[in-house]
Formats: C-alpha cells, structure tokens, sequence
C-alpha cells in the first residue's frame, strides 16, 4: 500500500514516515498544500493523510480540489483542531475519516486497515491509452491483445504516463512517483526504463505511444 503524508511539521511528518515504513507502507512526504496537491493528483496513492493547518494551501481546499479531479483516494485528516464543526467540515469536503492530535500510532494504523478494506472505485481500473491498455486490478498490459510482460518498475513506470495521459512528465516528476526518491536513482535511470518500456511497448507498432518532449520529459499520447 502506498500513503501521502502531506503534514508542514517536518517532525511529525518523519516520524510518521519512519513508523509506517515499519509496518511496511511504501511514504512519500509533502511538506505544503501545494506540493501535496501536486502528487496526490497523481493517482498514484492508495490513502492519504492530511494536516488541516497547511501553507500555500490548507488540508480543506486540498481535499476538495483532490474530489474535484474526480479522484477517490481515501483521505484521513489529521488535525489539532478537535471541534465538531471542524471535523464536520472535514468530512464535508471529502475527507472519508478525521484523526485529532495528538493521537496513538496504533489508531492510526488501524484507521489506515479500515480505510483499505473499503470497496475501491472501480471507474478507472482500466487505463486506455489508443490500442495500449492497463489493468489495475491484476497488473495486465495488453496490446492489440498481445500480453506485454514488464518488470515492476516498468509497469510503474507506465502506468504513472498513462494516468497523466497526453500530459508531460519531466524526469523528476517521474523519479518522485516511480522511484520516490531514491538515494541511488539519477535522471539517466528514467532514460534507461522509458527505452525499455519503447522495446516492450512501441518496437513492433506503427503508431509510437511514448513520446520524448525535448528539454522538458515525456509524455503518453496516440
């Protein structure tokens, strides 16, 4: 399972990745609202944990700009602010639980289990790009009805250019949600797996699919 924790404490937000990674969650950390929104829109997240009290944009006009891109990623909202009308409006825009600091590591995990056992959306399971489509559910890729058989990170790969479909990534945007950020990922790994994903997904078709941008990144487009 992946988790966003979008929380300005740097502290928190650490010890929070620290603690989920031991129970096994993969983390990835933003430190504003903005950086927030700019990943969470990604698709790329299984649940999100939300400060209420953000800079450049607060956890309440992220959640709803989240719910506006039609994106249902569970969002628990963790906030200092134990009021009822503010939980009320929490949930109001979208969040689907709310957490009051200071709290128990163990609630918070077990608020996370029951966030995850709840029935997903199934819209998007299939992402389609031209004659090139993905199966969310059990990971098929399939061309013209051929099976294409990719490695993790290229499946991963693909399917972060697949759901920002005709949108340019730039190498770094690409690192941050395939690689998060690993210590020994440089921006010529990205060149290496997108001439992989080429030989496995557009070599033997006509019509290219993944296209270079130049000074800029790539891009997934008929």
């Amino acid at each position: 399972m992946k988790i966003l924790v979008v929380e300005d404490e740097h502290l928190i937000a650490n010890a929070l990745k620290k603690g989920l990674e031991q129970e096994h969650y993969t983390v990835d950390l933003a430190f504003d609202g903005l950086d927030g929104y700019d990943l969470a829109s990604s698709g790329d997240y299984d649940i999100v944990l939300l400060d209420l009290m953000l800079p450049k944009m607060d956890g309440m006009e992220l959640c709803r700009q989240i719910r506006n891109q039609q994106i249902h990623v569970p969002i628990l909202m963790l906030t200092a602010k134990s009021q009822l009308e503010d939980k009320i409006k929490g949930l109001n825009c979208g969040a689907d639980d709310y957490l009051t600091k200071p709290f128990a590591f163990e609630e918070l995990l077990a608020r996370i289990r029951a966030l995850g056992r709840r029935p997903q959306n199934t819209a998007s399971e299939i992402l389609t790009v031209g004659d090139l489509s993905i199966n969310l559910s059990n990971y098929e890729v399939i061309r013209q009805k051929k099976i294409i058989s990719l490695s993790n990170k290229e499946y991963s790969l693909l399917e972060c250019l697949m759901r920002h479909a005709n949108k340019i990534l730039t190498k770094d945007q690409l690192i941050q949600r395939v690689w998060s950020y690993e210590s020994d990922i440089l921006p010529n790994t990205v060149e290496v797996y997108i001439r992989n994903l080429r030989q496995k997904i557009d070599k033997n078709y006509k019509v290219k699919l993944i296209k270079t941008v130049r000074g800029f990144g790539y891009k997934i487009s008929e």
